[in-house]
């Protein structure tokens, strides 16, 4: 039988259609995408390279701290890196079910209680008032995987 992965995306793609979500899993039929913009992925890198830059230095970006965001920019630069890779992704797999799940997590703040995931959300398109629901499952996803991680 083979292994069940699973991802925020494809997770998201139940919830909004769970016909859509069983003919791109078992029958391999995937919903049709739109054109991707270049510039949401474009400002995705930058973002990265800008808080990569005070990881660098041990400090927080400003913007956070103005927030009055406690805590400290994840320091493994090389696991994070591994994170970000969609390819091989903060994952865990559960062999009892055959199955796995994996993100591509874009950064990670540590606090006194525990490892909190972020992620950088670029639009072309102004903020709609239930933004954070349509996010939300994604982050549910990235705590689960890094407490399933010992983080």
């Amino acid at each position: 039988m083979t292994e069940l992965k699973l991802s925020p995306t494809s997770l998201n793609l139940f919830q909004e259609c769970p016909r859509c979500f069983w003919l791109q899993l078992v029958k391999g039929v995937k919903r049709p995408r739109g054109v991707f913009p270049s510039l949401p992925g474009g400002m995705d890198l930058a973002i990265k390279v800008y808080f990569d830059g005070w990881r660098k230095r041990g400090e927080m970006p400003p913007e956070l701290v103005s927030e009055g965001v406690a805590g400290q920019l994840f320091g493994d630069q090389a696991l994070l890196d591994k994170w970000r890779d969609w390819r091989s992704g903060l994952q865990h797999r559960d062999p009892r079910l055959n199955a796995s799940l994996r993100g591509a997590l874009d950064d990670c703040l540590i606090q006194a209680d525990g490892y909190v995931p972020l992620d950088y959300k670029t639009r072309g398109f102004p903020r709609k008032e239930d933004s954070e629901t349509f996010y939300q499952l994604q982050l549910d996803c990235y705590a689960w995987l890094l407490e399933a991680n010992g983080y």
